[in-house]
């Protein structure tokens, strides 16, 4: 069986519909993931601050960081419960989940 994310594209559709309010704000991503989604608005916003607590995909989120993306995305290994705990204070304008729940 294979598995398709999004083959109709509502994320994508959605993340562009929100692109004008992401233009200069500090994101949060919860469930990034392997930054799949991350790459399709990271590049408007001011920060991008996405957490999974698989690390792999992490990792690999972080390995395939563009260049031009390097000092506007970061990626952390950690679960909300746990982030929240270790920068508590850390204000963002918006938060996006996508298949977190």
């Amino acid at each position: 069986m294979e598995i398709s994310f999004d083959p109709v594209s509502n994320e994508t559709a959605a993340l562009f519909g929100l692109a004008d309010s992401l233009q200069g704000k500090s994101v949060l991503e919860i469930g990034c993931g392997d930054g799949r989604l991350t790459w399709r608005y990271a590049s408007g916003a001011a920060r991008v601050v996405g957490i999974d607590p698989n690390d792999e995909k992490v990792a690999k989120a972080i390995q395939d960081t563009p260049a031009s993306l390097a000092g506007t995305v970061e990626f952390l290994a950690s679960d909300l419960s746990q982030f929240t705990q270790t920068r508590p204070s850390e204000p963002f304008d918006l938060a996006i989940l996508s298949w977190s729940l």
